[in-house]
This record gives structure tokens, C-alpha cells and sequence, in this order.
């Protein structure tokens, strides 16, 4: 180690070669505590938008010598404000790539590995090599699943967590001038699913003023994306993939929005407006980014060397008036769609129909699903309710939709095996239905 590369570690020296009075009992003062960090620790970044560069950045300059880092978008000119490892020259390029070599290139100690891929792309061994996974997305979507692969990875023996088996999650999170940060100790503390309800709601527009008394370029862009894009399946698949990142799709809506605008004199209707809305874009401040990286940098550096006590365990900042931040413990939730360890039961009546079932998963505050497909365990056998692709089946399936569950041969107590893109794994819920109670009418 060079004697400039040396000189750079000695603040973090003094905090890692000898106790303070924040240390808690379970730290052991070494100088091989950096030698680890530099050498040993592998740690995942997913992101390298706003939250992901200032990560990055803080892990290098904190010790962190072995880091990859998986993002699937490419860099556009709106980025450089904000995501400071980009330049203009750079726009059209992978982000991971980009992040990865400029970092590499100032920062000897560090080897960030890049990943332009979906996180989807990996199998859960992939994920099972680091150490600890910090997040920096902007999609509750791809939270979900990254949490749900780390409470896949958990070993029980007797009914006992292997605490080996832990891959802490150090999640962020920002929407513009608030942010939270958090520590997940998959099995141990509350995990991302347990915590649906803290994310903010999606912003929806009456369904009257979408079709009929569009005022807003956003009501234009809604009506393309709920009412037009199903009916006109453009690109053929699944009628309701609609993927925000790839440009045939936006430009496709955005082409048909100017025309839905233009019929009642709408104006405002952009490219960057259409993308925005279509996946729920909530413009950054840069100065919320760098307090959520500084937190979760942070975070990891405890949780890597135990030199201080962790975040226990929701951190939430905000810096619209003022600055405010407060950090408490958020319980596990004993009913948790993945980390319970408890069956799940889903209450229907027989009336109801599989759409209003569908219904169910996708707007209830406990489950939230995207579009869930659902088959059933019946005698032993499997039978698909509804899936959404390959298409010849979604259409073979799509009059399910309107049968009651009776119908349908359901009875109380069958399994379904529920897959849905929030999660890797399938969720199986046993069916409870009952009758709906008669109010009309006192009890005898």
C-alpha cells in the first residue's frame, strides 16, 4: 500500500484500531478490521441513479474495496444535474458502466464491478456472495423482490434462524425534499414487506375526468395508458405490460397523448412527462440524495464492523422547511407475506368472482401485487386460474376472470400458489370462504 493510499485511511483508522465511547461490547479493535473492509467485504449497490453515485462514491471513500453495483438504465441529459459521476458525453450509456469506471479510475483502493442488467437477470446464489446489499431505487417493485430474495437465502434448523445466513439490506429512499433510511435484518427486524404502508400511494385520477373531462396533460397521458393501451394492444404480448423503460412504449403513448391533448386544446404533454407518469417519477433534489447516502454509507459501516451500534432500524428526513429527522423502531409484522413464516389465509366469499379476487391482491394495502397470476391446488393436482402470459394462454384463461370461485370448483381451505413480479418466489395462501353476512334481516 502506497504511502498516499495509506495516509487516506487514517480518520477511519482511529475509529476501527481502538475503542470509543460508542463502541459497542461485541467490537473488536484491529487493524485487521480495515485490512477486511479493503479486501474481504463484498458488498451490492442496486441503483446508480441519484442515490446510487453518492452510495458509491461515500462506500469507496469509507474503506469499501470490493463493490458491484446492477442498474439496467442508461444515462440521460436530465441525469447531470444531480448524478454527478455522469457527463454529456456520457448520455446513451449504461449507468452501472459509467459509475464503475469513474470511480475505478480515481480511487485505486476500490474495484467496482458493473452489472447493466435487471435484478431479475441473477438467481438468489448470485445474490448469496455478498456481504450486505444497500439499496438506492426508485421503485417499490424492485425493493420487494431484492427483499424477498434475502429472506429466500434464511437456514432454520429446529425452527432456529442460522444468523450466518443474514445478508443485511440497507435500504434508501428519497421523494423530493423527504427521504428515510433504513436496516433490515432479514428474519430479525421488520423487512420491506412489512413496511408496505410507509411508501407514499401512487397519484390516481378519477376515471370520469380520464375519459371524459381531460384537463391536465397528465389526464392525457392516463387515458392513453388505462383505456387505449389495452383496447389497442400495440405491441401484441401481455395487454398490460407497459414497460416504462423501453422507449418503443413510451414513445408509443406519448405519440397518442399529443393526440388526446390536441382534441381538447391541452397543452404540456412532453416525452419526459409521459416516462414520468407512466413510472411514477417524483423529481429529485440532489442535497435529500446526499443525506440518504451519507446515512445508509454509514449504516453499512457499522453493520460491516460493528464499530458503532446500527440504525434501529426507519430513519425518516425531511428538509422542505427546515430539517427534521427522526429515527424509531418499526416492528415485524407477525402476518408478513414473507418473513412470518405463517400460512396465509385469504377470506372470499363463493360469489365472489376471480377478478374481484385479482382485485383483492392488487388493492389491498397488505398485499399491493402488480398483476398476479393464480393457479390452484386441487386433489393433488394444479389447475391455472389465470396467467398472463404466453398470451395464447391468457386468452384461454381470460373467462375465468367472471366465474364466481364456486364455479370455479374452489372450496375453503384449497391452496393458491399466487406469482407475482413483487416477489421471486410464489406466496401460497390457503382460501377461507364464507358466506357474507345477511344485514337486511335481525338475527333470530
Amino acid at each position: 500500500m502506497s504511502s498516499e493510499t495509506s495516509s487516506r485511511w487514517t480518520d477511519l483508522r482511529k475509529l476501527l484500531e481502538r475503542p470509543g465511547p460508542f463502541t459497542p461490547q461485541s467490537f473488536e479493535a484491529s487493524p485487521e478490521a480495515l485490512d477486511f473492509l479493503l479486501h474481504n467485504l463484498k458488498i451490492l449497490v442496486v441503483g446508480a441513479g441519484g442515490l446510487g453515485c453518492d452510495l458509491l462514491k461515500n462506500l469507496a471513500f469509507l474503506g469499501f474495496g470490493d463493490i458491484h453495483v446492477i442498474d439496467m438504465d442508461t444515462i440521460d441529459l436530465s441525469n447531470l444535474n444531480r448524478q454527478f459521476l455522469f457527463r454529456k458525453k456520457d448520455i446513451g450509456r449504461p449507468k452501472a458502466e459509467v459509475a464503475a469506471e469513474f470511480i475505478n479510475s480515481r480511487v485505486d483502493s476500490c474495484k467496482i464491478t458493473p452489472h447493466y442488467c435487471k435484478i431479475q437477470d441473477f438467481d438468489e446464489s448470485w445474490y448469496q456472495q455478498f456481504h450486505i446489499i444497500v439499496c438506492g431505487l426508485d421503485s417499490v417493485v424492485a425493493r420487494r423482490w431484492i427483499n424477498s430474495v434475502l429472506v429466500s437465502l434464511l437456514q432454520y434448523t429446529d425452527g432456529e434462524l442460522d444468523q450466518s445466513s443474514i445478508i443485511p439490506l440497507i435500504d434508501g429512499g428519497t421523494e423530493g425534499f423527504k427521504g428515510s433510511a433504513r436496516v433490515v435484518l432479514p428474519g430479525m427486524t421488520a423487512c420491506i414487506e412489512c413496511t408496505l404502508d410507509l411508501f407514499p400511494p401512487q397519484i390516481t385520477f378519477p376515471m370520469c375526468t380520464i375519459a371524459h373531462t381531460p384537463r391536465l396533460p397528465e389526464h392525457c397521458i392516463e387515458y392513453v395508458k388505462v383505456l387505449l393501451w389495452p383496447k389497442d394492444n400495440p405491441f401484441g404480448g401481455d395487454e398490460c405490460a407497459i414497460d416504462g423503460d423501453d422507449p418503443q412504449h413510451i414513445s408509443w403513448i406519448y405519440e397518442q397523448s399529443l393526440k388526446r391533448a390536441a382534441e381538447f386544446n391541452i397543452t404540456g404533454v412532453t416525452y419526459r412527462l409521459t416516462q414520468g407518469v407512466i413510472k411514477h417519477i417524483i423529481p429529485a433534489v440532489a442535497s435529500t440524495n446526499a443525506v440518504i447516502a451519507a446515512a445508509c454509507a454509514t449504516e453499512c459501516l457499522k453493520v460491516a464492523t460493528q464499530v458503532a451500534h446500527h440504525m434501529n432500524n426507519y430513519c425518516v428526513f425531511n428538509d422542505a422547511d427546515g430539517i427534521y429527522t427522526y429515527t424509531y423502531e418499526h416492528e415485524k409484522k407477525s402476518t408478513c407475506l414473507v418473513c412470518s413464516q405463517v400460512p396465509q389465509e385469504l377470506s372470499m366469499a363463493p360469489t365472489d368472482s376471480l377478478q374481484n379476487l385479482i382485485d383483492k391482491l392488487k388493492d389491498s394495502p397488505q398485499y399491493q401485487m402488480s398483476n398476479p397470476g393464480i393457479q390452484a391446488m386441487i386433489e393433488g393436482k394444479t389447475k391455472s386460474l389465470y396467467l398472463h402470459s404466453p398470451a395464447s394462454i391468457e386468452q384461454k384463461l381470460r373467462p375465468h376472470l367472471k366465474m364466481s370461485l364456486a364455479d370455479l370448483g374452489l372450496s375453503d381451505g384449497v391452496q393458491l400458489v399466487v406469482a407475482d413480479v413483487t416477489s421471486p418466489n410464489s406466496i401460497i395462501f390457503k382460501l377461507r370462504l364464507s358466506l357474507p353476512m345477511d344485514v337486511s334481516s335481525p338475527p333470530s
